[in-house]
C-alpha cells in the first residue's frame, strides 16, 4: 500500500468548486486549504502506477493549475528496509571482539566527509 500527499495548486476564485470536484472525484481524501488556492490532498494505491492513475485524474479537474506530490509512503519500501536492519549486527563484530588490541583499531568517525564505508571495511579487515 502505498500513501502519498499532494499539494493541489488554483486560484483563488476557484477553490470552492475544486475542493467539491476533489471530494467528490473518488481518488482522494481531501484535508485542508489556504485561501491562497493551495489544497492539501493524500492518494492512496497498491503501487506506484495506481497512485499515477489517481494524480492524472486530479490534473485533469478543471481549473487545477497542478498538482505535485510531496511526500510518499510505501509499506513495501519500509518492509524492505526493516528485514535488512533486522538481519543486520546491532553491534560490528569487531567490537566484541576480545582479542583485538584497541590501538589496531582505526577509527573515521567525521561526520562531515561521512565515510562510513571506509570504517565499515577497516572493521572488516580486523575481524578475518
Amino acid at each position: 500500500m502505498n500513501i502519498s500527499s499532494i499539494v493541489v495548486q488554483t486560484l483563488p476564485k476557484h477553490l470552492d468548486k475544486v475542493i467539491e470536484d476533489l471530494k467528490n472525484s473518488g481518488v482522494c481524501d481531501y484535508h485542508l486549504h489556504d485561501d491562497k488556492g493551495r489544497i492539501i490532498i493524500t492518494i492512496e494505491g497498491e503501487n506506484v502506477e495506481e497512485e499515477l492513475k489517481k494524480l492524472k485524474v486530479i490534473e485533469a479537474i478543471p481549473n487545477v493549475a497542478s498538482a505535485d506530490m510531496q511526500m510518499s509512503y510505501s509499506e513495501e519500501e519500509l518492509s524492505r528496509h526493516m528485514q535488512v536492519l533486522e538481519n543486520a549486527d546491532a553491534v560490528p563484530k569487531v567490537l566484541n571482539d576480545k582479542d583485538i588490541n584497541v590501538e589496531d583499531i582505526v577509527y573515521r568517525g567525521d561526520l562531515k566527509r561521512k565515510d562510513l564505508i571506509g570504517f565499515a571495511k577497516d572493521f572488516d579487515k580486523l575481524g578475518e
